[in-house]
């Protein structure tokens, strides 16, 4: 039992790292952090409720985990083939559509959420 618990320690010790890197490398997680600093930012001025804040959470939370595994993608990607390949090419295109896909659903839920508030 208490190599488990150490297990999960280092786990979540690793997670925090892979977290802090994402967070002071990668600019698309930096921009993508500030648009959630804005949005909870308005969802306070605006007092949302729960149900908003557990939809605009998500969103967040979605989003930037996907644009997480991208980039882990693409890292990986780059190590196995370092020069331009189709296939690879292939890969990585399809990593950033479901960042798209993550993206476009946020906006969609925070059209639902701030619409109201502006008319």
């Amino acid at each position: 039992m208490k190599t488990f618990i150490i297990g999960r320690i280092r786990s979540f010790k690793y997670a925090i790292k892979g977290m802090l890197i994402l967070l002071s490398t990668e600019h698309a997680i930096i921009t993508q952090s500030l648009i959630a600093l804005v949005v909870t930012g308005a969802g306070i001025y605006f007092n949302i409720s729960r149900f908003e804040w557990i939809a605009q959470i998500f969103a967040i939370g979605f989003v930037l985990a996907i644009e997480g595994l991208n980039t882990a993608v693409e890292k990986l990607c780059d190590f196995i083939h370092p020069k331009f390949h189709n296939k690879i090419g292939f890969i990585k295109d399809v990593s950033a559509g479901a960042v798209a896909f993550a993206a476009t659903f946020a906006i969609i839920i925070a059209v639902f959420i701030y619409y109201p508030y502006f008319i």
